[in-house]
């Protein structure tokens, strides 16, 4: 985990050693590792009631947090992809690293919304086939982010260290 103590100029690169770097000498701007906070904030809203306010302070502790998360369940699906000689992460293997890692609660329904999801595009390829209509690729941005929100992820106390 990236140690937030020191002023932002400290902060403002890391160096990482991944194939697909932004950068010819694996620099990665902070900018380009982090999710952008305006969606992590937006995201945060969604559980909170109306009325409560989020501070500065927690957006960004959340916005390091998750973006550690994903790096870290992403890099073990890249290790799996790397011994089995692929060069593309795809959803399954994203649930197996989850499982792997000890989020089995949250795997689960992880692979049932890849599943419904696997199935709507199915659907959708049919249909476009059948009427030989091309159709306009827009409904994944809000409506991709609803199905992911009803699928009540358990909470529980596991801690992270």
């Amino acid at each position: 985990m990236v140690d937030n103590i020191g002023n932002n100029s400290e902060r403002s690169c890391q160096k990482y050693s991944f194939a697909g770097a932004s950068s010819e000498d694996g620099i990665i701007k902070e900018q380009d590792r982090l999710l952008p906070i305006a969606n992590v904030g937006r995201i945060m809203k969604q559980i909170l009631p109306p009325s409560a306010k989020i501070s500065k302070e927690a957006k960004e502790t959340m916005q390091e947090c998750v973006s550690e998360f994903i790096s870290f369940v992403t890099g073990e699906a890249s290790d799996k992809c790397h011994k089995e000689k692929r060069k593309t992460v795809n959803g399954d293997d994203i649930c197996w690293a989850l499982a792997t890692l000890g989020f089995d609660d949250y795997a689960e329904p992880l692979k049932r919304y890849l599943h419904r999801y696997r199935e709507q595009e199915g659907e959708r390829g049919s249909h476009r086939a059948s009427n030989n209509i091309e159709e306009k690729d827009d409904y994944r941005g809000d409506q991709s982010m609803k199905s992911i929100a009803s699928l009540n992820f358990p909470v529980n106390s596991r801690r992270f260290s």
